[in-house]
């Protein structure tokens, strides 16, 4: 049982006909004649975007006002809707996860990721090893998990980027040099990448073809999938990202920074292996 199958060729850029997309299979269509009809389900609700994937549904939903039933309800009407029109119990599986977006959020870069969904999965499916997901590797004696291009850990011309408060003009430039010049020459950059400056010297080497390791301290979940600037690294196998997995939100506190930079020097220092289970 498939919402659809994966066509089009993603090599092509946004925009063109023929790139990455979803055909929908008679199950597909039933899913999406359902949801041009959500609002008889609760006027309060509009539909601005959706994805639909071979196993899976994303909707972007605005509540335009007071809804007569809670989300939830509304959101089990329209399975229910389906249901009833596949003449299959169940379609969707139990539950749905669900995200409120704040007002800081912009909408477009919501639109484009939910558009560039079929793109995203063809791409991982054209190079699988350049997005793979571990849980064990072993850096210093210590487990974490991984996503992206694993083959960067085994790089032997990994630097450390870390920029202190401290650092004259002088060294941020020479530092600043090496890095690029380790990154335009097939090395790898290992960093949280947290200050403006160390941010700078990735997009730096990024723009000059370089590969970067980077470090976080928010967990990975299951589905975790990386966007942005991460993805095109992912696409490419230019990108790994090491996660310490801690809660990941709110301000970056200097405990924390320490110890995202102390595994980056580990790393950097090829202290890292991934471990066979």
């Amino acid at each position: 049982m498939t919402f659809g199958e994966l066509a089009g060729d993603w090599r092509l850029p946004r925009g063109v006909r023929g790139r990455s997309f979803i055909e929908a299979s008679p199950l597909g269509k039933i899913v999406k004649s359902c949801l041009r009809e959500l609002h008889l389900i609760d006027g309060g609700l509009r539909l601005f975007q959706y994805a639909l994937m071979p196993d899976h549904l994303h909707m972007l939903l605005s509540v335009e006002s007071v809804l007569d039933e809670p989300l939830g309800y509304c959101i089990g009407e329209f399975k229910h809707m389906v249901n009833r029109r596949a003449g299959i119990t169940p379609v969707f599986a139990h539950g749905f996860n669900d995200q409120i977006l704040s007002a800081d959020r912009n909408l477009q870069t919501i639109y484009d990721y939910l558009r560039d969904n079929p793109y995203r999965l063809a791409v991982r499916r054209a190079n699988p090893n350049f997005f793979s997901r571990v849980n064990n590797v072993e850096i210093a004696g210590r487990s974490y998990e991984a996503y992206g291009n694993l083959l960067l850990l085994s790089n032997p011309f990994k630097r450390q980027v870390v920029v202190h408060r401290a650092d004259s003009p002088q060294k941020r430039a020479a530092d600043r040099s090496e890095w690029l010049h380790t990154a335009a020459n097939g090395g790898v950059l290992v960093s949280p990448f947290i200050s403006r400056a160390e941010r700078e010297v990735r997009s730096a080497a990024e723009g000059v073809g370089g590969r970067t390791i980077l470090v976080v301290d928010e967990a990975l979940g299951e589905r975790f999938k990386p966007c942005g600037v991460d993805f095109a690294l992912c696409t490419e196998g230019r990108g790994l990202i090491v996660s310490l997995g801690g809660p990941g939100r709110g301000r970056v506190r200097r405990e924390m920074c320490l110890r995202m930079n102390g595994v980056a020097a580990a790393i950097a220092c090829g202290e890292a292996t991934q471990r066979l289970r």
